[in-house]
């Protein structure tokens, strides 16, 4: 079997990347963590004339100087796994700004090939890529493609195999930095060859300019590999640094920048780039933001697109997720006609079906919910969004760039906290960077949602769009006003200022919007089949055991018999009749006895509850919960979604359905916490402000110690829990008044 061939797309923010590896890999990708640094690591796979081709998604970045989590990712993976060919895509209408990287990658020594994106969108704007003169000045392969449509991608897999096949050692690409550095650079690599100093992995000459650009992490790895050698240059840089501050006023790392621009600007003026146009010329993309980014209109257009986003997600949703519902219904029912009383019968039909089956019924709207996001977000939406909550986020202590993570973590309802936690290694403020990883788990991530859509759907089905709209309105009001009181208290600082690139609008393509909503709905599926599935069947067993005393169920027993007996022997037997025939009508005296053995087995199965595990639990916490609305079922519930909050649903689906012995009565979840005396809209209200701010799920909990430590992992547990049970006291006691 021939060895796959590796090759590794790296580039810019917003020029393409994902949108060429999905065009190249399809849905054979999958998503990982680089080892040891939980940054997303999207991995596809595909062929080219015969050839296996493994691809790498690498993280977007500027340059390779590790100023950021995804440059040190980028460089890491290029150095350690050496992939045969580097891809470095790059926007044909912003050419200048995407060549600094391509520098950094020449320098590297990289096996590399350019990938001349959105030539379209440049030609529209005027500008014209000679890529062959490129090609010819840069001395590597150019080749020119419109990832949107595919176009060219064949050529440039062609050209980038040649290289793949090419005996090409690494060697790095020289460009001048001025007569100092270049001696200085001369001087460095000298030590550096002379004692094989990080060799294995870095050319050279690459080293030494990550040393005169006083690169951390390049400072880290040479104390590890060699502190001796690692000291000595140090104290070389420490000198050249002093000199050139002293005589031209200057960091070395201002002087490598300046002349790595120079040396672009250099090749486009020899013919590579021309403008048709006058470069003031405003493009559709800066029309467009005249209206959208606009001080008045665009928070306003932002609202009525959220709104939308909502108002599409229930109207299309509502049909499917019925139709998965009534699936479910009748699995229950068929398993309960199907197996014999007993405790493995409980298990599947409370613990299985009620439980996983109930996150399960969400999958068509989640699905739909996703898409939308996709669509705003590939469109270059989502950017905007981030750019216009940047003034608000300053008032309230905030970096511009912690709009990103609020957004990743649920923002517009949907996402996941763990990667909101984990983008907030962009801020580069400590006090702005943890007041953000604390409240981002307020937002309304994807496992929150369903929870939201029950509880919505079941008391205000009327308006389910609109409350939706509010409830994830309030999750930003109370996660910013969170911020700024940790920002005014413990993490007390001055804010730092925001800048960012905004794309360009494009149109989604539906192979993207495809791939998304599916990766992420996959996501949500394969939690409920083994996250979800295991704490259920926990839970049901903690809700089942140690069960009633043989004196208890004798005295239900001889309940049931008091009971037949007090009907005519033909009445019984009619009733029996009927177990074996479930098409035959019963007579109303035969209907009565039935109705009253159900009162008495839904009876014995919640006093099964009161008395289980889980239900003396939960009614240890009842005398406080209640304040709050809650009575002891709905702890259960509440404590299970400290592991997950998925476990909610499936919690009150097993915790509401341990009663429900006659499967030809089986309703809906929200119809039984509808008919429930113990839930009102008061307490559907008091529930959902529990929901969307207590504690964050185990996962976020482990994810907050990894980032920060178990100190502010353990204070995020504790303020959001306090927090969240005062604010249901509040909205339930006062709503109480009114009803």
């Amino acid at each position: 079997m021939n060895k796959a061939t590796t090759m590794a797309l790296a580039g810019n923010p917003n020029a393409g990347k994902t949108t060429l590896f999905n065009a190249l890999t399809g849905a054979r990708q999958h998503v990982g963590n680089y080892p040891g640094i939980t940054v997303d690591h999207k991995e596809g796979y595909f062929k080219h004339d015969g050839r296996d081709i493994t691809l790498t998604d690498l993280p977007g970045t500027y340059s390779l100087t590790a100023y950021s989590v995804e440059e040190v990712v980028t460089r890491d993976f290029l150095t350690t796994r050496k992939p045969d060919v580097v891809i470095n895509i790059v926007d044909a209408s912003n050419l200048e700004r995407n060549l600094y990287l391509t520098t950094q990658f020449l320098e590297m020594g990289v096996p590399l090939i350019i990938a001349l994106n959105m030539v379209d969108v440049a030609k529209d704007r005027g500008i014209e890529v000679r890529f062959q003169k490129l090609s010819e000045l840069l001395g590597v392969s150019v080749v020119p493609i419109i990832a949107r449509t595919g176009k060219g991608t064949d050529a440039l897999i062609k050209e980038a195999l040649k290289v793949a096949d090419s005996d090409k050692q690494w060697d790095s690409h020289d460009i001048s930095y001025g007569e100092e550095l270049d001696e200085a650079v001369m001087d460095i690599m000298s030590i550096v060859e002379d004692r094989s100093f990080l060799q294995d992995e870095y050319h050279s000459r690459f080293t030494a300019i990550k040393y005169l650009e006083h690169d951390d992490q390049m400072l880290n790895k040479g104390q590890e590999f060699d502190a001796t050698v690692a000291k000595k240059l140090e104290q070389t840089i420490g000198i050249i640094s002093d000199h050139i501050q002293k005589t031209m006023d200057v960091y070395p790392e201002a002087i490598i920048a300046d002349h790595r621009y120079g040396f672009i600007k250099s090749i486009i003026r020899q013919g590579v780039m021309t403008h048709k146009f006058d470069t003031d010329r405003l493009y559709t993309s800066d029309k467009i933001d005249k209206v959208l980014t606009n001080r008045l209109l665009g928070p306003v257009v932002m609202l009525g697109i959220l709104f939308g986003l909502y108002q599409f997600t229930f109207s299309w949703s509502e049909l499917p997720v019925a139709l998965v519902e009534n699936v479910f219904t009748w699995l229950g029912a068929t398993i309960d006609q199907t197996l014999p009383d007993g405790m493995l019968k409980s298990m599947i039909i409370s613990g299985v079906i009620d439980g996983v089956g109930g996150v399960l019924g969400f999958v068509p709207l989640i699905m739909f919910m996703f898409f939308g996001i996709a669509v705003l977000e590939d469109s270059g939406y989502l950017a905007r969004v981030a750019f216009m909550m940047d003034r608000i986020f300053h008032f309230f202590g905030l970096h511009g760039s912690s709009v990103m993570p609020f957004i990743v973590s649920g923002g517009i309802a949907g996402g996941c906290a763990v990667p909101g936690v984990m983008a907030t290694r962009t801020l580069r403020s400590p006090k702005e960077r943890m007041a953000t990883l604390l409240t981002v788990p307020f937002m309304n991530c994807g496992a929150k949602v369903p929870v939201l859509v029950l509880l919505i759907g079941a008391f205000f089905a009327d308006h389910k769009a609109l409350y939706m709209f509010l409830f994830t309105m309030l999750a930003w009001l109370v996660a910013l006003v969170a911020a700024k009181f940790l920002r005014v208290t413990v993490l007390r600082g001055e804010s730092t200022p925001f800048v960012m690139e905004l794309p360009p609008y494009r149109f989604p393509t539906l192979q993207g919007l495809f791939i998304h909503t599916w990766e992420r709905t996959w996501q949500y599926i394969k939690k409920a089949g083994t996250v979800i599935l295991g704490i259920s069947i926990l839970l049901w067993a903690l809700m089942t055991f140690p069960g009633l005393s043989d004196m208890e169920k004798a005295q239900f027993e001889s309940l049931r018999t008091e009971i037949s007996h007090s009907f005519p022997t033909e009445i019984q037997q009619e009733l029996s009749q009927s177990i074996d025939s479930k098409e035959k009508k019963l007579s109303q005296r035969a209907i009565e006895l039935k109705n009253k053995l159900s009162d008495i087995d839904k009876e014995e199965s919640g006093q099964m509850l009161r008395n289980s595990i889980a239900g003396k639990i939960g009614r240890v916490f009842e005398p406080v919960s209640s304040y709050a609305g809650f009575d002891w079922k709905t702890n259960i519930a509440m404590l299970g979604g400290f592991a997950a909050k998925e476990v909610i649903i499936s919690t009150l689906g097993t915790v509401y359905s341990m009663g429900d012995v006659d499967a030809d009565d089986a309703s809906s979840l929200g119809d039984r916490l509808v008919n429930d005396p113990g839930w009102n809209s008061v307490v559907a209200v008091s529930a959902l402000i529990f929901i969307m701010f207590y504690a964050p799920c185990f996962v976020t909990v482990v994810c907050i110690a990894k980032e920060a430590s178990w100190k502010w992992a353990g204070f995020s547990v504790a303020f959001n829990t306090l927090f969240a049970f005062f604010a249901a006291v509040s909205v339930f006691q006062i709503g109480s008044l009114f009803t």
